[in-house]
């Protein structure tokens, strides 16, 4: 049966609360688990006609990746708007079906989504993120939803996503790549191997604590160790003698080394060499230098604290690491403290622990820092971008240049 409702996928309210994490991308576009929150939106959904909102600065970049879909553009007839920092599930769409009367469905105080027609759906703002305050009286329902609020969330459940994502895209005991002679695969029937994927001599995989999914083109080197639940992407390389703990993320074409626990490395970033990168995110075209680390627990044992928007929030968890914006690098044996941010087109580097919180467009570290001219940052974003077939588009230079603009205020102290 033709559908008749369009699935309306908003940034669901504060998405400064994710930054830098959100600085260059929708908060449905980040990852957790193996898909990200947007494709497990449309998986639960069946992947219906959907249309998408945003920031308005990331419109036309957004519309220039999702040529088939209304950015920022309500369509007629019903909509089925839906909250893109929620992690949606069959069982949750179920209980939001697309059709039915006008109404919306709260958990506690957050919105997770809210059906609406006609009247109720002209007297919304297409380009305003979805909040209760911009909604008409409508039939409300409580429904149970894990909403990410906050960076350290996607982190957090990323170990249960990679278990509730993992019969949506893999085949337990599908072995279609090549495993080398030496190589073992523990419990085989909780491992998938997608084509072109190559698992080398010395390797081990070990799905007995969690499902592991090796995808296409991947390739886990000699000497590897990976602990389920662990999820490898498209093209991207696992280093010889790599430590890959569980509840550990690594998107497509990155190359990944050294020891790495309970972490999101989202796509196109390396952490090619060693050192330790534990309950952290890294945004995409990062870079990190050999021996670069960063803590994930207090010497104490207390609660981690992170800077977020010029608020500094208790994240109420013992383990959190770095959250690393995008285009962002560090230098060899750059030490990172626990529950460090650094924002968007840094090149940090140093002897010491470099501030805390790094703003966006920073050059330097513990000995001081200064504003990295955005015109370099922009001709090394062009020049990585190249070295994997992409290019720099003018609407993604555009969106850099806004965001430049906008945290120019963080860096009047420099």
């Amino acid at each position: 049966m033709e559908k008749t409702v369009t699935l309306w996928i908003t940034e669901g309210g504060d998405s400064r609360r994710l930054l830098p994490l959100t600085w260059l991308r929708p908060a449905y576009d980040l990852r957790c688990g193996i898909l990200t929150l947007r494709e497990k939106i449309l998986r639960a959904y069946d992947q219906p006609e959907y249309a998408l909102e945003c920031r308005p600065y990331l419109a036309e970049y957004l519309a220039e990746q999702n040529p088939d879909a209304k950015v920022n553009q309500l369509p007629g007839g019903t909509v089925l708007a839906v909250n893109g920092r929620v992690l949606w599930n069959a069982e949750l769409a179920r209980l939001i079906p697309l059709e039915g009367p006008d109404r919306y469905y709260r958990c506690g105080d957050e919105l997770v989504a809210a059906r609406l027609s006609g009247a109720n759906l002209a007297a919304m703002d297409p380009a305003e993120q979805l909040s209760s305050k911009q909604l008409p009286t409508v039939e409300s329902e409580e429904v149970e939803a894990t909403i990410i609020k906050w960076t350290w969330d996607l982190v957090h459940h990323n170990a249960h996503q990679i278990i509730a994502d993992f019969p949506l895209v893999a085949t337990a005991g599908a072995i279609e790549g090549r495993v080398m002679d030496g190589a073992y695969l523990v419990e085989k029937g909780n491992i998938c191997l997608a084509p072109g994927s190559e698992v080398r001599p010395g390797a081990v995989l070990d799905a007995s604590g969690g499902p592991i999914f090796i995808d296409r083109d991947a390739t886990i080197m000699s000497g590897a160790l990976i602990e389920g639940p662990v999820y490898v992407g498209h093209k991207s390389a696992i280093k010889m003698g790599a430590k890959i703990y569980e509840g550990t993320t690594i998107g497509e074409v990155c190359k990944v080394g050294g020891e790495v626990a309970e972490s999101i490395v989202h796509s196109y970033s390396n952490k090619h060499h060693d050192g330790f990168l534990g309950h952290a995110y890294l945004g995409q075209w990062v870079n990190l230098g050999a021996g670069t680390c960063n803590s994930d627990l207090k010497n104490d044992y207390g609660q981690v604290k992170v800077m977020v928007d010029g608020d500094l929030v208790d994240t109420g968890s013992m383990f959190v690491g770095a959250a690393i914006g995008d285009h962002t690098k560090t230098g060899i044996n750059t030490i990172l403290n626990t529950g460090t941010v650094l924002g968007i087109g840094c090149n940090i580097f140093g002897a010491d622990f470099p501030p805390k919180y790094v703003p966006s467009f920073s050059w330097g570290g513990a000995g001081g820092l200064q504003e990295y001219r955005l015109e370099k940052c922009l001709q090394v974003a062009r020049r990585v971008m190249g070295r994997r077939q992409l290019d720099l588009t003018a609407a993604g230079e555009q969106v850099i240049r806004h965001v430049f603009q906008e945290t120019a205020g963080e860096r009047e102290g420099f």
